[in-house]
């Protein structure tokens, strides 16, 4: 160990290292020993001096500090490092900027805009698409076409395309308000019924233009109204649903239809009685609902008649096949109970479907309808009100007794071949003013002592026009 007296500088020390050769080698000291000396920085030098100066506990937390600061050397000294980061958080950055700017939109998009969707099978469908043909002030580029045909009085036939908006988006401008309409079909989902694709039609408007709306398709409606008025309305069932069949027919006049005396009136008188006794019904607790049975032989004019019934009161006419194959109870029950308002519903020529109550295997069930399941659609605890129905038949023998009990079938009629009254009636329609002619086309009809019904007598009118010495001459070759 080196011991320095007080005041005297040792080895080592700032005046003797400025007495040591320049070169740093080694030089000889006043005792004449040699001493080893190296040049040095002041830093370096006192750095052993203040490591020998720690204590044994300070080892562990020089290892600690010493590895943070190598990563911390490591991180702040690593460009690419660095970088990594700083795009990371510009990823997130712009990310979270995205779902801000996505979720301020929506919120505006509630706020301030309102949709409204029209299905293809809603009622206003159709009569929207319409509209929008004929819509004057509509921007679209994407049109579909739909045929139509229309037969005048003379038996020409015309052809009608009318253009109608096709599947995209849609810009017009109603009352002032601009609206987007888009019409988007589901995939590859089709109506089995009809072949068609399910499609749907959004409408978007401002929050504040969304009464305009209810005017859009009221406006729709009675433009669709229009096109029906003065005429019957054919409506069949596709799957679960009753749907126009062709185009809206003329209505035919009551005094259209000639039959025996006093029957047409009869029946006029008892449906009309029906519709204006609806509190009676509900005051008593009786289902408010009428059954009619017309039978009688073929031609005589029982779909006539109701055709012009129908006419009369301004009803359309929904007929349910009741030999379909593809018809069962189930949905039988839905038709019936989903007649659309102010409709007749007509089932024809009931006999052909329910001949015998039971059906053998080797003839096999000509639909799927059963008899009960068509006994309880008529008047079960599931069964509508405010309903109006036709049966009519060729042979009312072949009719089980519970199909026409009352409560089913309120009122029967005999349509039947044509009188003699219905005759004269009909032949001086044809030939008016015709006095002689038609007493000679009576005597020839007497003298045939044949029943004769009233279609043929209209096919034979028909085929004479203008020409009544021909249909007296013909009458013997009626069928």
């Amino acid at each position: 160990m080196f011991n320095f007296g007080k005041g005297q500088p040792g080895p080592g020390s700032r005046q003797d290292l400025g007495q040591m050769p320049s070169d740093g080698g080694s030089g000889i000291g006043d005792d004449g020993s040699r001493s080893v000396s190296a040049q040095v920085s002041p830093a370096q030098a006192a750095q052993p001096i203040s490591m020998a100066g720690m204590g044994a506990g300070s080892t562990s937390g020089d290892g600690q500090g010493g590895i943070t600061g190598m990563v911390s050397q490591f991180l702040e000294g690593n460009p690419y490092f660095t970088a990594g980061f700083g795009l990371m958080g510009l990823g997130a950055g712009v990310a979270l900027a995205r779902k801000g700017v996505s979720r301020l939109g929506n919120f505006m998009y509630r706020q301030m805009l309102v949709d409204l969707e029209i299905p293809s099978k809603d009622k206003s469908y159709s009569w929207f698409l319409e509209w929008m043909s004929h819509h004057p002030q509509r921007s679209s580029r994407h049109l579909s076409v739909k045929t139509a045909y229309k037969q005048h009085d003379n038996g020409s036939i015309s052809t009608r395309f009318d253009l109608v908006p096709g599947p995209g988006k849609h810009l017009i401008r109603y009352k002032g308000a601009f609206m987007l309409i888009s019409r988007e079909r589901s995939g590859r989902m089709m109506d089995m019924s009809t072949g068609t694709p399910f499609e749907t039609v959004t409408l978007t408007t401002l929050y504040r233009d969304r009464h305009l709306f209810s005017d859009m398709l009221g406006e729709a409606q009675k433009q669709a109204l229009q096109k029906q008025e003065g005429k019957t309305v054919i409506m069949t069932s596709f799957g679960p649903e009753w749907r126009p069949f062709g185009a809206p027919r003329r209505k035919r006049t009551l005094d259209s239809v000639i039959l025996a005396d006093g029957i047409k009136e009869k029946l006029v008188e008892d449906v009309q009685d029906f519709l204006n006794s609806g509190k009676w019904y509900y005051d008593r607790g009786i289902p408010y609902r009428r059954g009619y049975l017309l039978y009688g032989p073929p031609g005589s004019g029982k779909s006539s008649l109701i055709q012009a019934l129908a006419g009369d009161l301004d009803y359309n006419i929904c007929i349910l096949n009741l030999a379909e194959r593809t018809l069962t109870d189930d949905r039988l029950n839905h038709l019936m109970n989903h007649v659309p308002d102010r409709s007749i519903l007509l089932l024809e020529d009931v006999d052909s479907a329910f001949s015998e109550r039971k059906q053998s295997d080797e003839q096999g069930f000509l639909s799927g309808v059963t008899f009960s399941g068509l006994l309880n659609a008529l008047d079960g605890v599931a069964s509508a009100d405010e309903r109006i129905i036709f049966m009519t038949t060729n042979h009312p023998e072949k009719l089980d007794p519970a199909l026409i009990r009352p409560g089913r079938v309120d009122f029967k009629e005999l349509i039947d071949n044509a009188t003699e009254s219905q005759i004269r009636r009909m032949f001086l329609r044809f030939y008016e003013g015709k006095e002689e002619e038609c007493q000679r086309f009576l005597r020839a009809i007497v003298e045939r002592n044949e029943p004769v019904s009233t279609a043929q007598l209209q096919g034979l009118f028909v085929y004479n026009k203008d020409n009544p010495m021909g249909a007296i001459a013909m009458v013997e070759n009626l069928p």
